[in-house]
């Protein structure tokens, strides 16, 4: 499950960056509402300091399971990012019920 502090950062996105680093299409599928996605295959330097991240206001990485969010973290952390994975993932987030936009997977 998605820990609470991190469920109450991301509801609060005004206060927080949410960096997806899955695939395109399950971007597509599901996903947290304000959320822009890097797929982990392009987590390079130059595809992030083109999302043009704040460092005043911290990032959490999300995957499927918790798996590709761990070197996005710490490629992250690098830069000198505030960062924090979604424990779990997106399995856990929809396991929750919590909200996303488009479909949840069955």
């Amino acid at each position: 499950m998605p820990s609470i502090e991190a469920q109450e950062r991301v509801l609060c996105l005004d206060k927080v960056q949410l960096v997806g680093v899955r695939t395109e299409t399950e971007l597509a599928s599901s996903h947290i509402a304000g959320a822009i996605n890097l797929p982990i295959t392009r987590f390079r330097q130059a595809n992030i300091e083109a999302l043009k991240l704040n460092k005043n206001l911290p990032v959490i990485t999300i995957c499927l399971s918790a798996h590709r969010s761990i070197p996005a973290t710490r490629s992250l952390q690098s830069l000198g990012y505030d960062v924090r994975q979604l424990n779990s993932g997106m399995r856990a987030w929809w396991k929750a019920e919590l909200p996303c936009e488009t479909s949840r997977p069955k």
